[in-house]
């Protein structure tokens, strides 16, 4: 059987070869953003398979990146790319001026051939300020980030209990820990998972 890179490759490559779904391939959800086997590489070596930035310009299929250390990353969605924002998403729902991490297959020309692309993904720690129905107020690290429930997609898991809508269980001054996606240049967060200890 193929490789999900070696299929990749070929769709970029325009080798004909039929990409199949990225749920055939393997989850490439949030839980699995940095857990993707990856080939050995050389400590404080740039992984030249993974690109992070924000997105400046989106012309077909291709995404322009600028990272965060003012290097541009020429980035191709394709049809077994794996794409998430606050949840499984379609290609239409990158916007310039999110942010994203992808992880993917590194061209001949520079180009990143994208197995998955995290748009504005945050995984941040604090503890809980303030709380509504509506709203979680959290500090991190000194910073206030105002994180928004979003009917039918937040969830919480508390301890070792499985997800549940239900956020009541959550507490003032308590820590936690968000996942979510970032509503670009603002301090504030749409929550995916919020994850309590207890």
């Amino acid at each position: 059987m193929r490789s999900r890179r070696d299929l990749l490759k070929s769709a970029v490559l325009g080798g004909g070869a039929s990409v199949v779904a990225a749920t055939a391939l393997g989850s490439l959800g949030p839980e699995a953003a940095f857990a993707t086997t990856a080939p050995a590489i050389e400590p404080g070596t740039p992984d030249p398979n993974f690109a992070e930035g924000r997105i400046r310009s989106i012309k077909e299929n291709t995404l322009l990146v600028l990272g965060s250390n003012m290097v541009f990353h020429t980035i191709r969605v394709v049809d077994g790319t794996s794409l998430w924002k606050l949840g499984p998403v379609g290609f239409d729902q990158a916007k310039p001026g999110d942010g994203l991490y992808a992880r993917g297959v590194r061209m001949p020309d520079g180009m990143l051939a994208a197995e998955a692309v995290w748009l504005n993904i945050v995984n941040i720690k604090g503890h809980i300020k303030n709380i509504t129905s509506q709203t979680i107020h959290l500090d991190h690290n000194g910073h206030d980030v105002l994180c928004h429930v979003v009917a039918g997609k937040s969830v919480a898991i508390h301890s070792e209990s499985p997800a549940t809508s239900d956020l009541s269980m959550l507490k003032v001054s308590q820590h936690v820990q968000i996942l979510g996606a970032w509503r670009p240049d603002t301090n504030e967060v749409d929550i995916a998972t919020v994850f309590s200890p207890h």
